[in-house]
């Protein structure tokens, strides 16, 4: 029964920050302003790593299953380097939630409203793939390096998406297939054009981004095997990401442009786990490298981004 306590609190965790986002941080469809988003976004870090104390806790009292068999230290160790793996391949996604939102033409007032429901049925399908995810990597000894082969992949498409990125405003994607409105009708999902029942822009882009959400998890859940198996990690490392995703798409909304260098950063960040995943079997690369390695990435596509951004103004 003990083992289940780790599971109760982070569930108690996470339905708490939803229950405080919904009902005090965004009471009304009320556009975010900088102010409020950089508090949010350091509301959600915050409690990220508080959980992270919660985590030594657990291995350290033995609450936690821990079948890598994890001393505490690790254990949290693990649990930052997957939540920033996690985080810091979602980049790529704030710039497709912005592109969701163009093509619906969907205003500030709604988006968070979109957001805050799409993480509903994100948990769902990080759930059911980082479960079958690991049955895979426990049942087929080598399935890391297709998991790594498949990283790969992704990681020189990632350098094609520019292109794609156009037709995908025409088809607004998975939604072209419901029988969708152009109208908003004041924020609901539903509404009646001619006589006739159809889904509201907002419906379409909340499908929309509920689809998008799980073409990157198919990326994102692969790269953090390369830091752990342990199922409580990976799931609640992820699970702090992507509700802090939605408060950093707000504070970065209207400088995604500005950030368009951060994607080689993400490129880079995939294909070292993708060789970190494919030489697991024979090579045991130390966590602190792995977070030196993404911090630098990262810091870098920050730096020429910003370097780009003053050149572009000075002509």
């Amino acid at each position: 029964m003990n083992h289940y306590l780790p599971w109760l609190i982070l569930s108690g965790h996470v339905a708490l920050l939803l229950f405080v986002d919904w009902f005090v941080l965004h009471k009304k469809d009320q556009p975010n302003n900088p102010k409020k988003a950089i508090f949010e976004t350091l509301f959600f870090v915050v409690n990220a790593l508080i959980f992270g104390g919660a985590v030594y806790w657990f291995f350290d009292t033995g609450l936690a299953v821990n079948p890598e068999n994890l001393s505490p230290s690790i254990g949290v160790v693990k649990y930052i380097t997957g939540y920033i793996i996690e985080l810091s391949l979602s980049v790529d996604n704030l710039f497709v939630i912005a592109l969701i939102f163009a093509a619906y033409k969907i205003p500030s007032r709604y988006q968070h409203k979109l957001l805050f429901l799409g993480i509903v049925g994100a948990m769902l399908f990080r759930a059911i793939l980082i479960s079958v995810g690991l049955i895979l990597v426990h049942k087929i000894q080598y399935i890391t390096i297709f998991f790594g082969l498949f990283l790969l992949y992704t990681a020189f498409n990632l350098l094609k998406k520019e292109e794609e990125s156009e037709s995908y405003q025409k088809n607004k994607g998975i939604a072209k297939y419901f029988n969708i409105s152009n109208q908003l009708d004041n924020g609901h999902f539903r509404t009646i054009v001619n006589g006739k029942r159809m889904f509201t822009a907002l419906f379409g882009a909340l499908i929309t981004i509920e689809f998008a959400d799980l073409l990157f998890a198919l990326d994102s859940i692969p790269a953090i095997f390369a830091v752990t198996t342990d199922p409580f990690i990976v799931f609640s490392s992820n699970i702090f990401a992507i509700m802090g995703l939605r408060s950093l798409y707000f504070l970065l909304a209207n400088m995604l442009e500005k950030f368009k260098y951060l994607k080689y950063s993400v490129f880079s960040i995939l294909v070292f786990v993708a060789l970190k995943l494919t030489t697991s079997h024979w090579f045991d690369i130390p966590e602190w490298f792995s977070l030196l390695f993404i911090g630098i990435s990262l810091a870098m596509g920050v730096w020429v981004s910003s370097i780009k951004s003053k050149d572009s103004m000075t002509k």
